[in-house]
């Protein structure tokens, strides 16, 4: 094992599913919320149309930055809900500016901070079903997390920034990151 020794057994602490998505969806919110004031402001400077920027796409079968932004942004919203057993929030996907999607970001994070911890915690095993594109699919709670929402979240908020770097936007990792503690 290349020098590594083993854990003892229980060295670690289980981790719930609000540990495992709320405050890492809120601080991956922030982030792409820094990331777009840093658009915002490169926009300003080079005198480009922010719209340019929201309607950008990386291929032309990609969705532009603004549906990346609501995809990710529903993702979670519905991930919080669902696990909790409460009703999932519509959100109209009608961003077209900067300010919009940073309004939906921050409306967003406030509903899945909103939801009570103790309602997510013990949703492992709870049955999550979703209808896509007319057909639906169940998963346990744990399985709609990590191999649904938790991949899907971060893809959407990749594309995002891609969208953003690939369009001369100045943002490294770092932002993508923010304060990875």
């Amino acid at each position: 094992m290349g020098g590594l020794s083993p854990l003892p057994m229980g060295a670690f602490m289980s981790l719930s599913m609000y540990q495992a998505s709320i405050p890492a969806f809120v601080r991956i919110l922030g982030n792409l919320s820094a990331i777009l004031d840093k658009a915002a402001a490169h926009a300003e400077i080079k005198e480009i149309d922010p719209a340019v920027f929201v309607n950008a796409r990386l291929a032309p079968d990609m969705f532009p930055l603004a549906r990346q932004i609501q995809i990710a942004s529903d993702g979670v919203k519905g991930c919080a809900a669902r696990l909790s057993g409460i009703e999932v929030p519509s959100y109209p996907d009608t961003e077209t500016t900067f300010a919009e999607l940073q309004a939906r970001i921050a409306k967003t994070a406030a509903f899945i901070q909103s939801v009570d911890p103790a309602k997510i915690e013990g949703s492992e095993e709870k049955t999550v079903t979703l209808k896509i594109r007319n057909k639906e699919i169940s998963f346990t709670g744990r399985d709609y997390l990590f191999n649904f929402v938790i991949p899907n979240f971060y893809f959407h908020v990749t594309a995002a920034y891609a969208i953003l770097r690939h369009n001369g936007v100045e943002i490294g990792k770092m932002d993508f990151l923010g304060n990875a503690r």
